[in-house]
């Protein structure tokens, strides 16, 4: 009885030892294959449908892991991250998703996803991935907040890459406004860093902020704060981004998304150098640096309307245009060579090198996701490596298909041909940088709703 009884805590301690996960997963087989892959390597799994019945089993457990689908029945798998970094900035959340989306993979780091994974998934490389994501969590707990995010601005050696170095070099010492414009994935985070880094603020805050995942009801709050009571879920007093960055340097990114009462206040804010929380009558100085971030045309955005040009003409003090790595030949593999770097220190790997056939691959690419689509294809391959050199069998799938198709053009360049893969890139890259919005996407084409819907049926475009 007594040997029984050892037994049996032991058992108990060794379960509440067990790291916990959480799937959030509509499909049930498909939950239940990860369930049991991870059961048996040793993780206690619990299973959502949906975002409501995730809800609830956070607020009964704790957990080390999130992995959220994408698409589920009553949202998305960011609405739930956007939950769990409120309530448990901590814990690490991993998105799965069956579409290779590179603005839902940027969107979804930027609210702070440990990582990402593409269905189906490889065993071998979400065991990785789990393993790697809970070792990072671990680490993110025991280090002070400050230690856990050092970017590193590979500065290039293109002609692009020198001039936007001379702008940064040129404008940081002051105090102007900055619009940095470029494609999504360009980098322009890091360029804005650099300006405050090499500015005379660079030792005070620097305060990023994605406009784009900022519901318009909350905007104001978060920029300029609130007071409890001030709308229904303000419990109570929070302090603004605007006051938090308060001599340092603030900036946000994707500023077309800001609502035109929320951009009223912003101007008022750079050329008062005050805010008013939500709610208040308090008036409150502020000393800020403002740089912003497009990958749209801000003057087209005035011009339609959607923004306000009084504002446009306050910011547009100085601008800087981060050119896609497409353009950057030259440095492709300078930041390769960086972002293999980067991946061996994450991941613990020892990999030192592509493949030349990987290299040439790369050099052929049209990367249009830019750096972050680089950095995320190398860090896939250093998670998968098993040697000193990544070859082509590493390259996500929607590359080994550009492979393809470099393949059949090679076998047939007749005008036709040449025309179709011509359009299909030209509607594919028009919809990534409209986010998926087709209406929008059928305006810059010139073309009708319908026709760009017929056009993604023909090519398969998702």
């Amino acid at each position: 009885m007594l040997i029984l009884f050892y037994f049996f805590i032991n058992f108990d301690t060794l379960g509440s030892m067990m790291e916990k996960i959480l799937i959030v997963e509509d499909d049930i087989a498909y939950a239940q294959i990860l369930e049991s892959f991870l059961t048996r390597n040793g993780f206690a799994i619990s299973h959502a449908t949906n975002l409501k019945n995730a809800g609830k089993l956070i607020q009964q457990k704790k957990f080390d892991l999130f992995l959220l689908d994408y698409r589920l029945p009553d949202g998305t798998g960011l609405d739930l991250l956007q939950t769990i970094r409120g309530s448990t900035p901590e814990v690490p959340a991993v998105i799965m998703t069956g579409f290779n989306d590179v603005r839902l993979v940027v969107r979804a780091m930027k609210m702070g996803a440990a990582d990402y994974i593409l269905k189906p998934v490889n065993p071998d490389e979400l065991l990785m991935l789990v393993r790697h994501s809970l070792k990072q969590g671990q680490k993110d707990k025991s280090s002070p907040k400050h230690e856990r995010y050092s970017p590193t601005f590979v500065k290039g050696i293109s002609t692009s890459a020198l001039k936007v170095q001379e702008f940064i070099e040129l404008v940081a010492p002051t105090d102007m406004s900055v619009i940095i414009q470029g494609e999504s994935g360009t980098g322009k985070e890091f360029v804005a860093r650099a300006i405050h880094a090499a500015s005379n603020r660079a030792a005070r805050a620097f305060m990023p902020i994605d406009c784009g995942v900022l519901s318009k009801e909350l905007a104001a709050g978060e920029l300029f704060g609130y007071v409890k009571g001030a709308f229904t879920g303000a419990t109570m007093d929070k302090k603004g981004q605007l006051e938090t960055a308060s001599g340092g340097t603030l900036f946000l990114d994707e500023i077309s998304n800001l609502s035109y009462e929320v951009q009223i206040k912003l101007l008022r804010a750079l050329q008062e150098k005050v805010i008013q929380p939500v709610g208040s009558d308090r008036i409150i100085g502020v000393d800020i640096r403002l740089i912003v971030a497009t990958n749209e045309n801000l003057l087209t955005s005035v011009e339609e309307g959607n923004f306000r040009e009084d504002l446009y003409h306050r910011l547009n003090e100085f601008k800087i245009t981060v050119p896609p790595l497409k353009d950057r030949e030259n440095d492709l593999f300078l930041f390769t060579d960086h972002f293999i770097r980067e991946a061996n220190h994450d991941l613990g790997r020892n990999v030192e090198r592509l493949s030349p056939e990987v290299r040439e691959i790369f050099s052929s690419y049209d990367w249009p996701g830019n750096l972050r689509e680089l950095r995320n294809t190398i860090r896939r391959m250093v998670l998968l490596c098993r040697g000193t050199e990544a070859h082509k069998e590493l390259l996500p799938e929607d590359m080994f298909h550009f492979v393809n198709k470099g393949n059949m053009q090679d076998q047939g360049s007749n005008l036709k041909t040449i025309q179709i893969s011509t359009e299909k890139a030209q509607i594919s890259r028009i919809l990534m940088e409209t986010g998926g919005n087709k209406s929008r996407a059928a305006r810059l084409l010139h073309i009708t709703r319908k026709t760009l819907y017929d056009k993604m049926k023909k090519y398969g475009i998702n």
